[in-house]
């Protein structure tokens, strides 16, 4: 099937429809084709195993501990910023 471009803006909801029933649609412009529409063959689900990495990774027992002042004020272009205080809640 050939189609303008006009009328491949206009129904193209329609034109997926057709390429997903297995139909190649192909997009011209002034009679000249331009591009094809074809369905996407679907990729195979890669089911990955437990524990296939078993003993390659290692994560360190501190890796959640604070940074030392010195990296920190590095990322804060070299001055560590004040402490915020936790902010209280109002009662009601």
């Amino acid at each position: 099937m050939e189609v303008n471009i006009h009328e491949a803006k206009t129904h193209l909801s329609r034109l997926l429809q057709r390429v997903a029933a297995g139909e190649e649609v192909t997009i011209a412009r002034a009679g000249v084709p331009v591009a094809r529409l074809v369905a996407v063959k679907p990729k195979p689900n890669k089911v990955r195993p437990l524990g296939m990495d078993r003993g390659r990774i290692w994560i360190a027992d501190d890796f959640d501990a604070p940074l030392p002042d010195d990296l920190l004020k590095a990322f804060y272009g070299g001055k560590l910023p004040p402490l915020e205080k936790p902010r209280r809640r109002k009662r009601r």
